[in-house]
């Protein structure tokens, strides 16, 4: 690295108030704020995910076919988080992500809240549509706000960490949701997750700071903002950040299928209750899959320091091991081989998520990260999350005169190929990851 190189980063950190020791990110201020904002994303995907709970009940109440619960749970939410989510993060990257985040954090809290108040499956759209609106201000401005805490280096592990608090979402709400759904109704459960939210809120704006930008960048660069169009272009001629938009699609598929369906799998072909998929199953996958992310970011972060190219090599790798453990999830008869397949896709299924993520913002510029990691979410969630929920959904009903009610099963294995499909997305981007780094340091 030449004097210019090193000038540009010091002055950087100096410019940030940070010290130039190798783990000076890793101080008190950005830990607690990776511990409030990996809060924000467990109630970010608690919110959206009970909904996968509640559904058995839902469809008994409303009487309505698996196809619309799979357009409710996919669509409705899935258009205006997607949609939205591109426009917030290019707002992120001009102006607070702390406020951003606050502001989408309470208002998602009061349409959790209100969805259990909905009285037919079109007020149940509605809010799920509103819920997609605050959800779009939660995982791009976070992840651009750690990008300006950590350093490259350590920023698939503080992703890591921020996925993994998906997790508390399983282990510690989900079982006291699914009591409260077993004693109470399901109504109750949206009610009682969505009030803590508005709190919380209000805490982060009183406690957290919002970071310099580019505050730990290895290089120089320009921090003015680009136009979105501009943006749009830049990311557009990386072909490994293509390649990864297409492993998240099909990866978005096979995780909101598998969020909204497996419930009902469980209940249909192995006759577990509500109660029981929620103090026992929904943890195993919360800690298994914690677990998994963390393992992710951990590997990343020491073979990513070797060879560039694993930090998408792990991810791609996790991908393809999805593919069998989901098959075996959902064909295997006995309670030892389904436990096994659960067990394998819950650790492996999210693996993927925080390398990715910090690929997609090292080859995006540093007023870019938050549209990148939207761009991302676009893919995974508008074209994943209602062609994987639908599909399953459809799937069911054309099955269901043929085999009964296990057809879920059957439906569900379309969810291992689109984790096939995204391994080798992962793998193929490799190729090209290190000159697209390049790219955006010279530009």
């Amino acid at each position: 690295m030449g004097e210019a190189e090193n000038g540009g980063r010091a002055a950087s950190q100096l410019e940030a108030g940070a010290p130039l020791s190798g783990y000076a990110d890793w101080n008190a201020r950005a830990i607690y704020a990776l511990a409030f904002l990996s809060l924000i994303s467990a109630f970010n995907y608690l919110d959206r995910s009970i909904l996968g709970l509640a559904l058995p009940l839902i469809k008994t109440e409303m009487h309505v076919s698996d196809t619309v619960l799979g357009l409710v749970s996919g669509l409705a939410f899935a258009a205006f988080y997607s949609l939205l989510g591109l426009p917030i993060a290019w707002l992120a990257d001009r102006w607070n992500r702390r406020n951003i985040i606050a502001i989408g954090f309470a208002f998602w809290s009061v349409m959790t809240a209100l969805t259990g108040l909905v009285a037919n499956i079109w007020q149940l759209a509605a809010t799920r549509f509103l819920m997609g609106a605050g959800e779009a201000c939660g995982l791009a401005p976070s992840n651009s706000m750690l990008a300006d805490l950590f350093r490259r280096a350590s920023r698939p592990l503080a992703l890591a960490i921020l996925g993994a608090a998906n997790s508390l979402a399983f282990i510690a709400f989900f079982p006291v949701l699914g009591w409260i759904g077993e004693l109470y109704g399901w109504r109750q459960m949206f009610v009682a997750a969505g009030i803590p939210g508005t709190v919380l809120a209000l805490i982060f704006v009183l406690t957290v700071k919002e970071p310099v930008r580019g505050a730990h960048e290895d290089q120089p660069q320009r921090f003015e903002p680009e136009s979105l169009l501009g943006t749009i272009r830049f990311l557009a001629g990386s072909r490994a950040f293509l390649l990864i938009a297409l492993g998240a699609m099909f990866m978005g598929a096979n995780v909101y299928a598998a969020s909204t369906w497996s419930a009902a799998f469980l209940m249909r072909v192995h006759g577990l209750s509500l109660a029981e998929i929620a103090s026992s199953i929904g943890p195993l996958r919360g800690i298994l899959g914690g677990a998994g992310i963390l393992l992710g970011g951990l590997l990343t972060d020491r073979l990513g320091r070797r060879d560039a190219r694993w930090r998408l090599g792990v991810p791609a790798i996790a991908c393809l091991l999805v593919a069998p453990a989901e098959a075996l999830f959902l064909l295997g008869d006995t309670t030892m081989l389904w436990a096994t397949g659960f067990a394998l896709t819950s650790l492996f299924t999210l693996l993927h998520q925080a390398p990715v993520f910090a690929v997609a913002m090292s080859v995006a510029k540093v007023r870019m990260r938050a549209v990148a990691i939207s761009i991302l979410v676009l893919f995974a969630s508008l074209l994943g999350q209602v062609i994987g929920p639908l599909l399953v959904g459809f799937l069911n009903d054309r099955l269901q005169p043929l085999v009964g009610d296990i057809a879920v099963r059957y439906s569900l294995l379309v969810i291992a190929g689109c984790a096939l499909a995204a391994g080798l997305s992962f793998w193929a981007a490799m190729r090209f990851l290190e000159a697209d780094i390049r790219r955006t340091a010279d530009t």
